[in-house]
């Protein structure tokens, strides 16, 4: 899977880490929903930490299509509120 994280670039993600991706991604969403801003910019922090960690970045002139975008790192609450959809910014 590509991902981009907005500002930063794209990574090359095995699917066998979207199970742990996917339980940061609830607490996002929780805490999104909820407006909880320091849980928030943890769990993001988080999110970001793991994409960067488990992904293999892509060089700069790659122009493959992104199959996930998330936001970069000084996204606020309200920005990642309308990226969201009711199954948060991954897909499970």
């Amino acid at each position: 899977m590509i991902v981009r994280i907005m500002g930063e670039g794209q990574v090359r993600l095995a699917d066998s880490h979207l199970t742990e991706l996917n339980a940061l991604d609830d607490e996002l969403l929780a805490e999104v929903e909820s407006g909880d801003e320091a849980g928030f910019r943890r769990t993001l922090g988080a999110l970001l930490d793991a994409v960067r960690r488990f992904g293999e970045p892509l060089s700069d002139d790659s122009l493959q299509p992104s199959e996930l975008i998330l936001p970069g790192p000084d996204a606020g609450l309200d920005e990642v509120r309308a990226l969201l959809d009711d199954d948060g910014l991954i897909p499970g």
